[in-house]
């Protein structure tokens, strides 16, 4: 939804077709996401990531797609959902903080955990510090979570997700990296 968003750019250098629907040419949530699902079917999408989509989807609009959305989320899901996870993170005093990919559902943040990668908390640490740290991470976990499904081992439900004909627990599988992974 954003024009500038550095994947679009990525996907064009890789030959890859794009499509962007800016929300905010759009009066409403309604008539953008009529735009978005417009602009989904045209591709024939049978999965779709959000990655940086910082826009609530309506039930009606989650309901027509799930569960073949997957979204990522910097923290420990269940906990710490929405928005300012880093900051709260740090207000507690957490030891770690992290993200989670988990699959889309009405409720935000709250669908079925896939995966999750775990971050230390460092001494000193700043929102923003931490953030970049989580960020890296993402960009770690994200990928190894696709490839599962382009492999045909995720089995999506809006209930529970399998792995490898596995159940998944509440908080899906934990990666854990090293510092020195994250820089």
């Amino acid at each position: 939804n954003r024009p500038d968003a550095r994947g679009l750019e990525i996907a064009r250098r890789a030959g890859i077709e794009t499509s962007c629907v800016d929300h905010r040419a759009f009066p409403d949530r309604a008539a953008f996401e009529g735009a978005l699902a417009e602009a989904l079917d045209a591709f024939e999408a049978e999965l779709l990531v959000l990655a940086g989509f910082m826009r609530v989807l309506s039930p009606d609009f989650v309901a027509r797609y799930s569960p073949r959305m997957l979204n990522i989320h910097p923290s420990l899901l269940p906990d710490l959902p929405g928005l300012h996870t880093h900051a709260r993170a740090l207000e507690r005093g957490d030891a770690e903080a992290g993200a989670s990919v988990h699959v889309v559902t009405p409720e935000v943040d709250g669908g079925p955990v896939i995966a999750r990668v775990r971050v230390a908390v460092a001494a000193g640490d700043t929102a923003e510090r931490l953030e970049a740290r989580v960020l890296t991470a993402e960009h770690r976990l994200y990928p190894a979570v696709l490839a599962w499904e382009a492999a045909g081992r995720l089995q999506l439900g809006t209930q529970a997700v399998r792995l490898d004909d596995a159940v998944l627990g509440a908080t899906g599988i934990d990666f854990r990296l090293r510092d020195e992974e994250l820089e």
